[in-house]
């Protein structure tokens, strides 16, 4: 019996591709989806035989759709150099060193058992933006198919090449104690390692691959990861707790103190550090960070920039990269370095040296480092289910509501709105520096909600009201992930 070609449409998201495997696509539908990636990189390359990068997590089916995407980029021509399991940051670092055309990295990242995706890229140390991925599905959809005979070759060995280079790069003079925490995903078999290279000393939770995620998600956001991580390092008496995502991109930190610290922080304490030897430089932050970053002290001395832009890492690294900044950092725990530092893409581990070697430099803890930012009070990234064909929409109609209420001054918890930022979802902020987000999830049916004050407890959480009382009216709200 001929298999039924399966592709859900909504599976091309803004800056990758994700899919529940089988439900929304199977074998034949990936491998269109490597026939559609290959002519795109041919046309994009001007290239018959290109070179691409392939890799893959450890989850139990990525390797058979690794497989099946092979095929469809064969038969366009591409010339296949497969590193094998790896983490995404190890393929973008593939095409660097081995001078590669293009990557494709099949990952779902920390999304839950039984998704599956691609995040792929053609030019160097970025990764598909909106235009790229309406560009494949156009291609993948109506079967704009170019025909070629490509070649397969296994790289081996390259899992230790990327581990050298970051070692190699980042040895530091202090024994920092380190619990790093991989949820059982693919950065088990590279974080301690690579860490305890750069001289830590390293407590492993959960590096053992195991790809039905017994505990949890491996998902630094995820409060549930974060816990765990608090505990051992209270335990330990270590220095500082790191948490990976399921793909190596991310990572989530806990202080000295086993307090979790949100990744927007982190950040500001990386750029506080890098502006005092990269003066006048400039810094990408994602609409979901805090809002200390435009009014900091260190930064603001040092003469450097801060740009709020689109929360994904693919909208910051092309940020990052136009704006020839030197850092730019997410919330989520996306963190991108231009050279000296990173080749400008996302790497968790590299993040994780970074605010080693913040470490390394200062004679302080963690704890005494956050302690010197000013409070806020923040939530965590809270996604109320929202279908996909129907979150943009709700999203636009919420953006013209929360305009009318800053035009006509109506006040929220005593305050009018005093800034509106629409270049994703959209960003309301109020005099004494309280803001609150509503945006669609790229990646999920889901909204995406935050909210912070410098001012208390209670107006952080006024503001989450007055959002979440807008998003029930409009009677298209699911569930949330978690709330406050």
């Amino acid at each position: 019996m001929k298999e039924i070609l399966k592709i859900d449409p909504y599976g091309f998201r803004e800056y990758d591709a994700r899919w529940l495997y089988e439900k929304d696509i199977n074998l034949l539908g990936i491998t269109n989806l490597g026939k559609g990636l290959g002519s795109q990189i041919i046309k994009n390359t001007k290239k018959n035989n290109p070179r691409v990068i392939v890799g893959h997590d450890y989850r139990s089916y990525s390797e058979e759709i690794k497989t099946a995407l092979k095929k469809g980029l064969f038969s366009t021509g591409c010339n296949i150099e497969d590193i094998g399991l790896s983490l995404s940051p190890t393929v973008y670092f593939a095409q660097f060193n081995l001078d590669a055309d293009a990557v494709a990295m099949i990952t779902a990242s920390h999304n839950e058992n039984g998704w599956t995706g691609v995040k792929m890229g053609i030019k160097k140390g970025l990764t598909h933006a909106p235009e790229e991925m309406k560009e494949l599905k156009d291609i993948t959809l109506n079967q704009k198919f170019i025909e070629g005979q490509g070649s397969e070759k296994s790289i081996d060995g390259f899992q230790k090449i990327y581990k050298d280079d970051l070692i190699n790069k980042n040895k530091i003079k202090k024994k920092i104690r380190a619990v790093v925490a991989c949820g059982n995903g693919t950065a088990g078999i590279f974080a301690p390692e690579i860490l305890r290279g750069i001289g830590c000393e390293v407590i492993e939770l959960d590096c053992n691959l195991d790809w039905t995620f017994p505990k949890y998600n491996p998902n630094p956001e995820d409060l549930e990861m974060l816990h765990a991580i608090s505990k051992a390092v209270k335990e330990n008496n270590a220095d500082i707790g790191f948490g990976f995502d399921g793909d190596g991109d991310r990572v989530g930190v806990i202080d000295n103190k086993s307090n979790e610290i949100f990744s927007d922080k982190i950040g500001l304490l990386i750029a506080r550090n890098l502006s005092n030897s990269y003066k006048n430089s400039k810094f990408v932050v994602d609409v979901k960070s805090t809002g200390l970053y435009s009014k900091d002290k260190v930064l603001l001395r040092n003469n450097c920039e801060t740009i709020y832009w689109k929360t994904g890492h693919s909208h910051i690294k092309r940020k990052v990269n136009t704006e020839k900044a030197i850092a730019g950092f997410e919330k989520s725990g996306h963190f991108f370095f231009n050279q000296p530092l990173g080749f400008g893409y996302d790497d968790g581990i590299n993040s994780a040296i970074q605010v080693c070697h913040l470490l390394d430099n200062q004679n302080k803890t963690m704890n005494e480092l956050i302690n010197e930012l000013p409070n806020t009070f923040q939530t965590p990234t809270m996604a109320p289910f929202c279908k996909d064909e129907e979150k943009y929409e709700v999203v636009e109609d919420l953006v013209k509501q929360i305009t009318k209420i800053k035009n006509n001054k109506i006040k929220i918890d005593g305050q009018e709105i005093t800034e509106v930022l629409t270049v994703n979802g959209i960003r309301f902020s109020f005099k004494d520096g309280s803001w609150g987000l509503i945006r669609a999830s790229s990646n999920k049916p889901s909204l995406v909600v935050v909210t912070e004050s410098p001012t208390s407890e209670e107006r952080k959480k006024r503001i989450f009201d007055f959002i979440d009382d807008l998003l029930q009216k409009t009677r298209k709200i699911g569930e949330y992930d978690q709330k406050i």
